[in-house]
């Protein structure tokens, strides 16, 4: 079976949406598939291109079977909601016109966002006469009207192009049952729409104490209780709650917080935190494979923050992957969202209520007080069950063989 994957984020990103496509392109080319991912020059979370990719327009390049053919996107530094457009926008024209030089699959996989993959997606499936699937890591519409992002008429447009994009598509993919839920309330047929979720990082759960230990040695942390937020430092996520908290806890030497990574909000996040003079929180770049898992095995408590107007259906990957590392977890988001579902459900630790410090700042301390082994164990358990690489990926590619018309009906 021969892939082509439309795709704004790819590899060598390591978070977001990147690290899905990637994960993903690579098993089906070690399962024999050949598998091309049309997609620009890496610049996410920084918004950044780093320098081995500046100033280049087209490039191929070749990775664990992958082609991968890149073109060129506006990156904005500083983000804004029209700028984002734009870049959006340039990704789409650019993707359209490299994909149109490609040979002919047997199926597309468009991964969205940008929801305006959908226009290349319709018409090259009508040029080439093949089917695409349509693969929903987050609604833009519904994210872009809970957060008041964009004018009602954007919006309203927005919606359109979403309605074509199921309409036309094979089949719809999306992460999790809230957002599965979601798009089949939009009248998108319930058999049309698979869940295609995460996958978790089977390493993880076989984390060594040691790493954690080697870990803290190198970055002279000592035995201090680690309290750690690690990937986008972005808006959404609201990262105040967690300085505000730090305040709260400011004379207890025997606590650090860490942020680990970087994004649109990681230079006013940082001032804020120098301006209140936060001792006890320490920030850290964007961290290589090795001092990840010595951060994970290291921590005691992993945060997932979110501003209360997030949508209800966002899940950001971190969740898989504390779960999969066995990290208890405090879960400062609006509690009717899907990220609340899964630690409760998991029992992996905690759900408090979002932008609320005093909140955040109460569950450390019980916490703390507790025997954080049982939150441990039952993360562990609950990422195997839901996550695991055979599970997840194994669904993945029979989902893309029932759409391209090479298998049948795959089981959930």
């Amino acid at each position: 079976m021969k892939v082509q994957i439309l795709s704004i984020n790819y590899w060598p990103e390591v978070t977001g949406i990147g690290a899905f496509t990637t994960y993903r392109a690579e098993h089906l080319a070690a399962a024999g598939h050949e598998v091309e991912v049309c997609t620009t020059f890496p610049y996410y979370p920084e918004w950044k291109v780093p320098p081995a990719y500046e100033g280049k327009i087209a490039q191929v390049e070749e990775r664990n079977g992958v082609k991968i053919v890149r073109s060129f996107a506006y990156i904005p530094n500083p983000v804004t909601a029209l700028k984002r457009v734009v870049h959006e926008a340039s990704f789409v024209v650019s993707a359209t016109l490299r994909a149109l030089g490609r040979k002919r699959p047997d199926v597309l996989l468009v991964v969205s966002p940008p929801l305006g993959l959908a226009v290349p997606a319709i018409a090259l499936s009508r040029l080439w006469r093949i089917p695409y699937v349509f693969d929903v890591e987050d609604l833009q519409p519904d994210a872009a009207a809970d957060l008041g992002m964009l004018p009602g008429w954007a919006i309203a447009v927005l919606r359109k192009v979403e309605a074509a994009a199921y309409r036309h598509a094979r089949m719809v993919t999306t992460l999790t049952p809230t957002m599965r839920s979601r798009i089949v309330a939009k009248g998108v047929p319930d058999e049309k729409v698979e869940l295609l979720e995460p996958r978790m990082d089977d390493s993880l759960s076989n984390l060594a104490p040691e790493e954690g230990t080697e870990f803290r040695r190198r970055y002279d942390l000592g035995d201090e209780f680690l309290v750690t937020h690690s990937g986008n430092v972005g808006v959404k996520q609201g990262l105040d709650v967690v300085l505000d908290a730090a305040a709260l806890n400011r004379n207890d030497a025997s606590v650090r917080f860490l942020i680990v990574g970087c994004g649109a909000d990681s230079d006013r996040i940082r001032r804020r935190a120098a301006e209140m003079k936060l001792e006890n929180v320490r920030f850290l770049p964007i961290l290589e494979q090795q001092d990840f898992r010595g951060l994970l095995a290291a921590s005691d408590v992993c945060l997932v923050t979110q501003q209360h107007s997030v949508s209800a259906i966002a899940f950001p990957s971190k969740i898989v992957t504390y779960l999969a590392a066995g990290r208890p977890i405090i879960a400062s988001v609006n509690r009717d969202c899907e990220v609340a579902r899964v630690i409760e459900e998991s029992g992996a630790g905690r759900v408090v209520d979002a932008e609320e410090p005093e909140a955040l700042w109460f569950a450390l301390r019980e916490m703390r007080s507790e025997n954080l082994n049982r939150y441990a164990e039952k993360a562990r358990e609950y990422a195997l069950l839901r996550w695991s690489s055979v599970r997840v990926l194994g669904h993945l590619e029979r989902s893309l063989a029932m759409a391209a018309g090479t298998a049948a009906s795959p089981a959930v």
